[in-house]
């Protein structure tokens, strides 16, 4: 796991040593175990290496292949690299070293961009073809590992995080208005877009092509998609059963591969606990971390935000050594300026306790095992689907869907909020945007499980890329690497063709959840929560205890509701009540002021759009906007 960046001068230009240095410099957090660097005139490649696999000098990058065609900087895990090198030195291809990157080189080499579909994994890389003048840029399917590039006029940059990119003297730093629309309706960027206006991220399971000796477009291409469909195969509930357990052991085993220490994090919840279940088969005594908060001044359904009594149960049964933190308001408070320069763009929601998660592991472990994934494949959001259950067509379905997931702010809201720029971005169609999402997923839309699998496909595509795009940045921003089990190749493959009835139990009951309700939530939107994955849950009946098993949904969040109206008000208002803040550069200060007040005087939920304002406002400061 690393930090990749590169530059290319479309005009010829020899490539600045000193610049591209800088650029590997600033990401050194994601590779403090040493770096690299290759350039040849107007190419130029960095590197910063997290060793995990084969620690020796053998697996410095860039690496160059052994008929000295091709140039790689990668960064990632290949966990089906053994069987690939196998198959390629049977091949014929020498190998010089036992890391995966190595053999990403020769399976490039051998099988060209076909390569990529054999790759069980998360990366991102780029790879220079001297022979025929091409770049290309890659990213994994499920987009694990982030990958931003970016041209002004004669020069193309790329990195794993934006702040390389704006190393170059040429980079200019400008906020893109239409992102922050865009980012402000749904918390999240479903384009490629990012707020820096000319950087883009390379959207998941696509290769980005510069032919710059012929042209100086960027032409990109998708490689796979998602597709949640019925299977038309007859198969009884017993063989899903048994192939998904067959599967989840699979990618566990998989996934352990490491020449260094691993843990893995144990929420309370029974995806993690499933994954640590089943390393601790393997992995006797492993180390697991929980990062729990105090609800000393919480109310409602916050009360139950603290797993860390399930978490240490659980830790006992499996006998892990195990640690914890707890979170207190002004954690948050203290954070954030860092937190906001490691995260760059917010995207998803509050973030910050998956910070302070990630430090307290690297303590321990270089590699940590994440439950992500399990709810966005099997049906973890039932209260999410149902809502659109009943669509009458497509575009009724994008109605209703499109409304829920406007997360901070209403159209009407949004109007008033962006004010200021309105002029400039009045034009945009968000729920265009949000319909583009579907364009790829061509499913006919008949019955109820027919949208209930266009919502998965959507989730994710949206909100599941978003979560490890966070999941990336906080992780690396320790030095340390998050590997997802629930998206082993395989188990993706059988979760996609699994029948809805096998996840959700009722299709016909709807469950309505308005975000920015006060009180009674629990009881009125959760009572059915324990509908979601029935069959993730039958498996890990059998790993982790019936209260785990058959609990309600749980998400890791802080009682930031709480917590914004009580022991950090004084705090949101210095931050957001203050016409010097720069986030009124863009919104106006008024509609904000009111929307954030009605919070603080408890007449409303909005802590989504609180969180938000206060990390964008910070981004804005820490990038000088």
């Amino acid at each position: 796991m690393c930090g990749i960046a590169g530059i290319i001068n479309i005009d010829g230009q020899p490539v600045s040593s000193t610049v591209l240095n800088k650029m590997v410099d600033s990401i050194k957090h994601r590779g403090p175990d040493g770096n690299g660097f290759y350039t040849n005139k107007n190419i130029g490649f960095g590197h910063c290496r997290l060793s995990i696999i084969d620690l020796s000098s053998s697996g410095s990058q860039p690496m160059v292949s052994n008929n000295n065609r091709f140039v790689l900087t990668y960064n990632g895990e290949i966990y089906n690299f053994k069987e690939l090198r196998l198959e390629l030195e049977n091949l014929g291809h020498k190998f010089h070293s036992k890391t995966d990157s190595e053999v990403v080189l020769n399976a490039w080499v051998e099988w060209g961009e076909k390569s990529i579909l054999k790759f069980n994994g998360m990366f991102a890389f780029a790879i220079w073809d001297k022979k025929k003048q091409n770049i290309f840029l890659v990213r994994d399917r499920y987009g694990i590992k982030p990958l931003y590039y970016a041209k002004w006029g004669d020069i193309i940059l790329f990195a794993s995080e934006q702040k390389a990119i704006l190393k170059h003297p040429k980079a200019v730093k400008k906020i893109d208005k239409t992102a922050l629309f865009e980012y402000f309706t749904f918390q999240n960027i479903f384009t490629d877009k990012t707020l820096i206006e000319n950087i883009k991220l390379l959207k998941p399971a696509s290769i980005a092509k510069i032919e710059y000796k012929k042209s100086n477009k960027i032409s990109i291409f998708q490689y796979w998609d998602y597709h949640f469909k019925e299977s038309h195969k007859s198969k009884n509930k017993f063989e899903y059963l048994e192939e998904l357990d067959r599967l989840l052991k699979q990618s566990v085993s998989r996934q352990l591969i490491s020449d260094v220490e691993l843990g893995s994090y144990l929420s309370g919840g029974m995806d993690s606990g499933t994954l640590t279940a089943l390393a601790s088969k393997e992995l006797p005594y492993i180390k697991t971390f929980t990062c729990g908060f105090d609800l000393s001044s919480a109310s409602g359904l916050e009360l139950a935000f603290d797993e860390r009594e399930k978490a240490e149960a659980m830790s006992a049964f499996y006998k892990t050594e195990h640690y914890e933190m707890v979170l207190k308001s002004g954690d948050m408070e203290r954070i954030l300026p860092k937190f906001s320069w490691h995260l760059e763009e917010p995207r998803v929601g509050q973030s910050y306790p998956n910070y302070y998660a990630a430090g307290l592991a690297s303590k321990f472990v270089k590699v940590v095992l994440s439950g992500a994934g399990g709810d966005e494949l099997f049906g973890g959001y039932p209260w999410r689907y149902y809502r659109a259950v009943k669509s009458i067509d497509f575009d009724h379905y994008i109605d209703q869907y499109y409304s829920f997931w406007q997360r901070t702010l209403s159209t009407a809201e949004i109007k008033q909020v962006f004010n200021p720029i309105w002029d400039e971005i009045g034009a945009i169609n968000t729920q265009n945007i949000f319909k583009d999402v579907f364009s790829t997923h061509q499913n006919e839309l008949r019955s109820p499980e027919d949208y209930i699998n266009h919502s998965l496909y959507f989730e994710a595509k949206t909100f599941l890329h978003g979560l490890f795009v966070v999941e990336d940045k906080l992780s690396m921003a320790h030095s340390m690497e998050t590997r997802v089990p629930f998206m082993d190749n395989d188990l993706v493959d059988f979760a996609m063709k699994c029948p809805v009835d096998l996840k959700l139990k009722n299709l016909t009951e709807i469950i309505q959840m308005n975000e920015n309700e006060l009180g009674g939530k629990k009881k009125k939107y959760f009572k059915k929560t324990n509908d979601g994955k029935q069959i993730l849950r039958e498996v890990m009946a059998q790993y982790v205890p019936k209260s785990i098993s058959e609990g309600i949904k749980q998400g890791f969040s802080s009682p930031d509701a709480s917590w914004f109206k009580g022991e950090s008000i004084d705090y949101v208002r210095n931050k957001i009540i203050n016409k010097k803040s720069p986030i009124y550069n863009y919104l106006d200060f008024d509609s904000v002021s009111k929307l954030v007040n009605v919070h603080l005087n408890g007449h409303e939920n909005r802590r989504l759009l609180i969180w938000s304002l206060l990390n964008i406002n910070q981004y804005f400061k820490n990038e000088g906007l």
